[in-house]
């Protein structure tokens, strides 16, 4: 089934575009995306590819939190049943005349792009320090940090303003120096089971690790396993959270060939 062509709506309401499947994919019938309520999704097909669109006012602001869960949710959903390639969310089209100049624009692209992900997922893994065992890391391998953390006991926080300052750059440079060395090994236990890899940048002084990795569903529970098994391994220095599988949303400009 394809949405109608025309215009959805005398200058007030458009096409949100959450992202692109084969064509002979159709959302089930409780499938449902932005709004409240939530708006029933349909598809606007051409060629071999398909947009997945619902219907949404254009006066309306996007990007609450509901929004952006129902967007993964609803692509998370599709890719655990058939290869979808996400849309930069809140992407809206006025027309489903629109959306098919946008499918018309790149078909063949699209469509190796979604051959490419026939069968796989995305999995994100996020390694984060425990902050007491990685401080204490650095102060019981460095002199320096371990001699100034001395000078600083038991004076007031406001004291001796360089000494912390120095302690800090010496903190800072070591936990870089860990986390690069912790994102190479993670990469070189994982890489062999995946497709394709993406290191995300940190998003906390204390992350140790980020990774997408585009993983194929017949080595998924080889993946899941080698995970509970690094996940073990970092007791106590880091905790480790696997989120997928999701659709890829990392590795849209690569397939596309975009940098």
């Amino acid at each position: 089934m394809s949405v109608d062509t025309r215009e959805a709506g005398p200058d007030t309401t458009g096409f949100f575009i959450y992202g692109l499947v084969p064509a002979d994919v159709e959302p089930t019938g409780d499938a449902r995306g932005v709004g409240d309520p939530a708006a029933k999704v349909d598809v606007v097909t051409h060629g071999d590819v398909a947009a997945l669109v619902s219907d949404v006012p254009l006066d309306r602001p996007l990007g609450r939190p509901d929004d952006l869960r129902a967007y993964q949710s609803l692509l998370d959903g599709v890719t655990l049943a058939a290869p979808v390639l996400p849309v930069r969310f809140g992407t809206v089209a006025r027309d489903g005349a629109a959306v098919t100049d946008l499918l018309a624009d790149r078909h063949d692209d699209f469509r190796r792009a979604l051959d490419q992900l026939e069968g796989r997922a995305q999995y994100v893994v996020r390694l984060r320090y425990v902050e007491r065992t990685v401080l204490s890391e650095v102060l019981d391998g460095n002199a320096e940090a371990a001699a100034l953390r001395d000078q600083l006991r038991g004076q007031p926080a406001d004291a001796l303003r360089d000494v912390r300052i120095r302690l800090g750059e010496i903190i800072n440079t070591e936990v870089e120096a860990r986390r690069a060395a912790d994102t190479e090994r993670l990469l070189e236990a994982l890489s062999p089971m995946a497709v394709a890899t993406r290191t995300r940048p940190p998003t906390s002084e204390f992350d140790a690790a980020h990774l997408a990795l585009l993983v194929g569903t017949d080595r998924q529970a080889e993946f899941e396993d080698a995970m509970e098994r690094i996940a073990a391994g970092q007791e106590n220095r880091a905790v480790v959270r696997l989120l997928g599988p999701q659709a890829p949303y990392d590795f849209v400009d690569q397939l596309l060939g975009r940098r």
